[in-house]
């Protein structure tokens, strides 16, 4: 039985074979940062809710705390003198 040896690669079949490779590291690439972005987004929106919580806790103290009250000045009677 005779094996048959693939054929030589054309140019063309070669420049198709790089263009692959090159599109797939940029898409690889493109992958790696749409995943640093959205880390860096989930981040923030972390600190800022942790933010807004802590915010929020403090005007609730605040609403429960009764401040002390200044009691109401009495009106003063003046008396007639008769």
């Amino acid at each position: 039985m005779a094996t048959r040896t693939p054929p030589a690669p054309t140019p063309d079949s070669l420049a198709r074979a790089e263009r692959q490779r090159l599109a797939a590291e940029e898409g690889a690439r493109a992958m790696a940062d749409v995943e640093r972005e959205a880390i860096a987004v989930r981040q923030n929106m972390e600190r800022l809710r942790a933010l807004r919580e802590a915010r929020d806790a403090d005007a609730a103290a605040q609403m429960e705390a009764p401040t002390a009250a200044k009691p109401k000045p009495t009106r003063r009677v003046k008396r007639i003198v008769r």
